[in-house]
C-alpha cells in the first residue's frame, strides 16, 4: 500500500478538528489552542498482547484503543481535547483492515469530543500496534497520591464485565445467550468515565485511578503512592451481574474477574465523606453509578474483609513483564 495514498483514507474516516486546533493534520505539527493546564499521556495497543484478530474486529479495536487512552485523563480528573496515533502497519494487515480500524478511532474521537490532530503511519515486519497520545485539559489534577485516612473509598459503575467477555470470546462458554452478549460488549466497547471524573476533581476526591489492570492492582497501586492502607469490603464491591451468573455457572468466583480481570476502565478513587456525599449527588446527574467499597486508613497495602475474615489483596492483575500472568 502507498503510504500517502493510506493516510488520506485514513484521514478522511476521523470528525473535523475542533475551533481549538489551528493547524490540524498534513503538516509538520499540529497547531491547538490550549491554555492553562494540560494532562498528557501515552497508550500503545499491540496485535497478541492486548487484542486478537478473531475476537475483534477492526473498527472495534480503533475504538477501544482510543478509549483506554482517554481512559487515563479522566482518571486525572481532565478533559480530553486532542489525540495524535502512531501506527505500524505488518503486510499481513490488508489496507481495508487498516482504514477499518479509523472507522473505531474515528467514532471514539467523536464520542468523546476530541480532535485526532496528528500521528505516524510506517511498515513493520512484527505484530501490528497502535500508539495513542491523548492531550486534555485539567483544572485540578487528581493522582494517586491523595489518600488520607477517614476517606471513602469508592469505585465507579460494575466491575469484571470485559475479563468475563475475552473469556467467552475464547471460547470458555456459560450463562444465557443475553448475559453472553453483554460481556463481550463491555469488554470490546468500554467507557471512560470522562464526566464524572471531571465533577470527581471539582468536587474533592482525593485520589483516583482508572481501572486497566484490575481493581486489585489500582487500588493498590493507590495504596502505595499515598502511603496508606485501603480497606474493602467485599460485599460491597460492584460486580456486573452477568458476571455473575456466568461464573456461577463456571464454578468460579464472581469477584475474582472483578479484583483480577481489569480493562473494565471504570474510575477507584477516595474522597472525605462530604465530598463524596456531594458525588453521590452528581453522580445521578451525569449518569455514572458510584458506590462506597471501604475506606482509608493509617498503615499500608490493601485488605478485603469478605465472610467475617480479613485477608490481603496481593497486586495481582494485568503485568506486561511478569513470565506467568493471571
Amino acid at each position: 500500500m502507498d503510504e500517502f495514498a493510506l493516510i488520506r483514507a485514513l484521514v478522511a474516516k476521523l470528525p473535523p478538528p475542533g475551533p481549538d486546533v489551528s493547524v490540524a493534520i498534513g503538516d509538520d505539527c499540529a497547531v491547538v489552542e490550549g491554555g492553562g493546564r494540560l494532562a498528557v499521556t501515552t497508550d500503545a495497543v499491540v496485535e497478541g498482547v492486548h487484542f486478537r484478530r478473531d475476537t475483534m474486529s477492526p473498527p472495534q479495536i480503533g475504538y477501544k484503543a482510543i478509549a483506554a487512552a482517554v481512559s487515563d485523563i479522566a482518571a486525572m480528573g481532565g478533559e480530553p481535547a486532542w489525540l495524535t496515533v502512531a501506527l505500524a502497519v505488518p503486510p499481513s494487515w490488508p489496507e481495508e483492515d487498516v482504514v477499518a480500524l479509523y472507522d473505531g478511532v474515528g467514532e471514539a474521537a467523536a464520542a468523546f469530543r476530541t480532535s485526532v490532530v496528528g500521528g505516524d503511519v510506517v511498515s513493520t515486519e512484527g505484530p501490528l500496534w497502535m500508539s495513542i497520545t491523548a492531550v486534555g485539559h485539567v483544572h485540578r489534577p487528581v493522582t494517586r497520591a491523595g489518600a488520607r485516612p477517614g476517606d471513602v473509598l469508592f469505585v465507579t459503575g460494575s466491575l469484571g464485565g470485559s475479563a468475563a467477555g475475552l473469556d467467552i470470546l475464547l471460547g470458555r462458554r456459560g450463562g444465557s445467550a443475553i448475559a453472553q452478549a453483554v460481556l463481550i460488549e463491555r469488554h470490546r466497547r468500554p467507557v471512560p468515565r470522562i464526566a464524572f471524573g471531571r465533577e470527581a476533581a471539582r468536587l474533592g476526591a482525593t485520589a483516583l485511578d482508572d481501572i486497566s489492570d484490575g481493581l486489585a492492582s489500582e487500588l493498590n497501586e493507590i495504596a502505595e503512592a499515598s502511603g496508606v492502607r485501603l480497606v474493602v469490603e467485599g460485599e460491597r464491591v460492584p460486580v456486573q451481574p452477568e458476571v455473575t451468573e456466568y461464573a456461577r455457572v463456571l464454578g468460579k468466583d464472581p469477584l475474582e474477574y472483578a479484583l483480577y480481570g481489569g480493562e473494565d476502565y471504570e474510575l477507584v478513587g477516595t474522597a472525605p465523606r462530604d465530598a463524596f456525599a456531594r458525588l453521590l449527588a452528581i453522580a445521578q446527574v451525569v449518569g455514572t453509578p458510584v458506590a462506597a467499597i471501604g475506606r482509608v486508613e493509617e498503615g499500608d497495602g490493601v485488605v478485603m474483609r469478605r465472610n467475617g475474615q480479613l485477608e490481603v489483596v496481593a497486586r495481582k492483575g494485568y503485568n506486561h513483564f511478569e513470565r506467568s500472568r493471571p
